[in-house]
């Protein structure tokens, strides 16, 4: 168990509103006290920047003419001017107007565009149009903004806020409907053409359309959010990415997936990702323009440009432009939002973005993943990229059950994918492999055969894998990875034969791959060059000799370590190396004078040790520190005991207790090879930063060792699961009691669960009685007590039994199991009917309910601290309830 600061405490009588949200089953734990109120009113807007376009012209203090034919980088088919014809003001409104051009001139159409750069260039607050669009196949009339100073880079480093855009309006849409959206839309992330957009949608009720009639378009602009109205309807909201930290501070993915940046740091030079109000916390300038085709427009509806809709003409009309700024607090623009319910819920408004997730910290333990043996991955289901088929499980006459991928004429990538898109099973979970710790001596192996090779006879096979949603990647001729006689390789894949291959993970890291989060796996004919196609794959896997590997660290067996020396601290002696007897061999012997000391083993370099401190996180979840002892003069004093110390860091955390709380639990007798193990998540749990371990101390209580003379061997960290496939290991919170630092639970009931025996077989089961008041029950850790299950993520589940003796009274409820994390920090609640089993529970019966830790991490919980997990009918709804819980363990699967 990991200790780690707390807000829970043991319910007295008098329980608090705000205990009640971290505990109880009908309010949430994710409640934002900070969250707007949709029902306040709106106020402090105040007008610092219009054009009402009242004059007889354009106000060139405002507004500046780009004049190009570039075409917008997209294609489109109008050059820019600033001739009266393409822009004007007239009665009060602005018109900017697109034509057919001259014979001859560089573009068929002519158009404008102005901007605000320099003249009026604002950060944060409400940017607002009153407009009349344009209609017609090739119509692309927009109102956006570019940074007024490129930052975080070119674009679209620096971001790009388009506040209203639409294309075709009334031409045709997919069912012979007239076009009437309108587009919010936001650019940033990687430089072109790896950039990244976000954005939603929004058609006006009962069919109307942007281009009948003047609407108003807006954005309120705030720090770390965007949102978009058209005639005062919020249709999206924006926000910059939340980066989800577990109880170390370790970045584990995102609880809030939107905007990022990405540029090249001032003082290293280094290209980082950012998960912050970049790139949307500069100053951004207007742009309005008119454009004519170009690669959007022209490539949806009924396609191309109609030259009649615009042989007389097509007009984008402004009633007005004005910038408001957010009185109530100028510098972040909060405190002045016009918002509704469902702003912020990703099932309407709030749009998801396109920043890549950051990968979870490694374990450190390498686990072998296999992604198809005979039997299909939930997890990693077979991928058809853009061909538009669905890979098929067919019989192999010498593999078995195996994946059959055919390319037909669409161009496509096939393979195997675990990305949340894709998972289609309601047993998958999205489970991006962490492969870092077996960087250098894991592959990606696979066995293929050519069923029927391309129609293209000249075209060569790819292998590709990607990482954290194709943020990076390592593609290779699939002839690289051939295993087999060298003088057929280049002729892979031959028709008919199964091969074999593999490709080591430090190459595909070397080619440009984060191994830490692969997420794709794919083999294909170069792209466009597949069609007829026809092959199969089995045997595919990520995995290195001997599966899990944990790291291990031996201080002394047949001899010293010499980066951890053995070591007196403060008597002045020398301990040795001695022959004991022909099991142990040379052994660590050391002798205790008139002077206290402590002594054992030590690798701070001031000590004489190798300055290599020992990082055993990796082994909190089962890991042991284990040695042997045999005292062959016991100290002179009787009342002496025998402490064992472990420090880490110089001293800044250190744990001691006797040698009699090891996993033995004895005593040492003079004279006995005893051994002693301690467990790395109890010592944890106790205190101690396990990552950077560096001094080990077996010693007689201070002052009272003289005399005493020991010997010691086979001291080592260690799992006792290394080399298995999957890593042992989990918390039994409940099997015939409660675990140690854990205790069976009524949140806010007043009652006392108790301990009561069930069936021969559950034995002493938990038993919970709900009366009047309502509450929540379950099992609670001990103050400053969690559990880290990070290393069982992709394996692991929460697992218990549960028998109910007698059903609540109201059967409104359902039943629930909710599991939190320190503080209630993370929390997430599901109906039993969705564990794996999928049973609801029948009273007077046992049943087992099954909840994967993927599916509680997906959802939100920070599975590094785990300490409540619940079981209850709904709140306010389980007077009468009488049930059982046994069995209660996160463990593999």
């Amino acid at each position: 168990m990991t200790k780690h600061a707390s807000n829970i405490t043991r319910i007295a009588a008098a329980l608090s509103v705000t205990t009640l949200f971290g505990c109880g089953g009908g309010a949430t734990t994710s409640t934002d006290i900070d969250a707007v109120d949709a029902s306040a009113p709106v106020s402090d807007w105040q007008l610092v920047w219009s054009d009402e376009f009242d004059g007889s012209s354009i106000d060139e203090n405002k507004w500046t003419h780009e004049v190009d034919c570039a075409g917008g980088g997209n294609n489109e088919a109008q050059c820019y001017t600033e001739s009266e014809n393409n822009s004007f003001v007239e009665d009060g409104t602005l018109n900017i107007v697109a034509l057919p051009a001259e014979e001859g001139a560089p573009k068929p159409y002519t158009s404008a565009r102005l901007n605000t750069r320099y003249k009026g260039d604002f950060k944060y607050g409400r940017i607002e149009m009153r407009a009349k669009m344009p209609e017609g196949q090739g119509s692309w009339p927009a109102f956006w903004m570019m940074p007024t100073d490129e930052v975080y880079g070119g674009w679209p480093r620096s971001g790009e806020i388009d506040i209203m855009e639409a294309v075709n309006l009334k031409a045709a849409d997919i069912d012979g409907n007239p076009e009437n959206h309108i587009y919010g839309t936001l650019h940033y992330g990687q430089e072109w053409p790896n950039n990244d957009s976000s954005g939603q949608a929004y058609s006006l009720p009962n069919g109307a359309n942007p281009a009948d009639d003047f609407h108003t378009y807006a954005i309120e602009w705030q720090e770390g959010e965007i949102r978009w109205y058209m005639d005062g309807y919020l249709y999206a909201t924006q926000r910059r990415s939340e980066v989800r930290e577990n109880s170390k501070g370790e970045a584990t993915g995102l609880s809030h997936r939107g905007w990022y940046a990405e540029y090249f740091e001032q003082g290293t030079g280094e290209l980082t990702t950012h998960w912050d109000n970049a790139p949307f916390d500069q100053e951004f300038y207007l742009i309005l323009n008119l454009a004519v085709g170009g690669a959007w427009p022209e490539s949806v509806n009924e396609t191309g440009i109609d030259a009649d809709a615009f042989a007389e003409g097509q007009s984008l009309e402004v009633d007005y432009v004005r910038v408001y700024e957010c009185a109530s607090d100028p510098l972040t623009g909060k405190g002045c939002e016009t918002v509704r319910p469902g702003y912020d819920s990703l099932e309407d408004a709030l749009v998801e973005g396109a920043a890549p997730i950051p990968s979870p910290p490694s374990t450190g333990i390498a686990q072998n993943l296999t992604i198809f043996d005979g039997t299909p991955n939930p997890n990693w289901p077979a991928w058809d990229c853009c061909g538009g088929s669905t890979p098929a499980l067919v019989e192999d006459a010498d593999e078995g059950q195996v994946f059959e991928f055919s390319i037909g004429d669409a161009p496509t990538v096939m393979g195997f994918i675990s990305r949340s898109a894709f998972i289609t099973d309601p047993d998958g979970q999205a489970s991006p492999f962490d492969a870092s710790p077996m960087e250098e001596t894991g592959s990606i192996k696979f066995d293929l055969k050519a069923v029927a090779l391309p129609n293209n006879a000249t075209t060569s096979w790819l292998f590709k894998v990607e990482s954290s949603e194709g943020s990076t990647f390592a593609e290779l001729p699939l002839t690289d990875g051939y295993v087999g006689p060298a003088d057929v390789a280049g002729d892979t894949p031959e028709q008919g034969v199964w091969e074999s291959y593999e490709f080591p993970l430090s190459v595909l890291a070397e080619a440009g791959l984060d191994t830490s989060a692969i997420d794709v796996i794919m083999v294909f004919p170069l792209w466009d060059t597949g069609s007829g196609a026809v092959y199969r794959m089995a045997n595919v896997e990520i995995s290195q000799e001997g599966g899990a590997s944990y790291p291990e660290l031996t201080i002394f067996e047949d001899g010293q370590n010499p980066n951890w020396p053995m070591w007196d601290c403060c008597g002045g002696s020398t301990p040795t190396e001695e022959m004991d007897d022909e099991e142990h061999g040379l052994t660590a012997e050391f002798r205790i004078g008139a002077e206290p000391t402590v002594m054992g083993f030590t690798t701070r370099s001031i000590d004489g040790g190798g300055a290599t401190p020992f990082d055993a996180t990796a082994l909190t979840d089962g890991g042991l520190l284990q040695f042997e002892m045999r005292v062959v003069s016991a100290p002179n004093n009787p009342d002496s005991t025998w402490v064992f110390k472990i420090e880490s860091n110089d001293a800044a955390t250190a744990v001691e207790l006797p040698l009699t709380d090891s996993v033995e639990g004895q005593a040492p007798v003079e004279g006995e090879w005893q051994t002693y193990t301690f467990s790395i998540a109890d010592l944890q749990s106790r205190g101690l930063d396990v990552s950077g371990i560096d001094v080990i101390m077996i010693f007689p209580a201070w002052s009272t060792g003289e005399g005493a003379v020991y010997r010691v061997d086979n001291a080592k960290f260690f799992h006792p699961d290394s080399g298995n496939e999957t890593p042992a290991g989990g918390l039994n919170i409940f099997a015939d009691t409660a675990a140690e630092q854990w205790s069976i639970w009524d949140c806010c009931g007043g009652s006392t669960p108790t301990e009561e025996v069930d069936d021969a077989e559950h034995g002493t089961v938990a038993e919970f009685r709900i009366g009047e008041a309502p509450t929540v029950m379950g099992f609670l850790a001990d103050e400053e007590v969690s559990y880290d299950a990070s290393a069982l993520l992709s394996t692991g589940v929460v697992r218990f039994e549960m028998k109910v003796s007698a059903m609540p009274i109201d059967t409104s409820g359902q039943w629930l199991f909710k599991i939190e994390s320190i503080g209630a920090s993370t929390a997430v609640e599901l109906p039993m009917s969705s564990s794996l089993e999928g049973v609801e529970p029948v009273e007077g019966e046992w049943q087992t309910y099954t909840f994967p830790l993927q599916t509680l991490y997906n959802a939100g919980l920070d599975i590094s601290a785990i300490n409540v997990l619940m079981m209850f009918p709904t709140w306010d709804t389980g007077n009468g309830a009488v049930y059982r819980v046994d069995n209660v363990e996160i463990a593999a699967q």
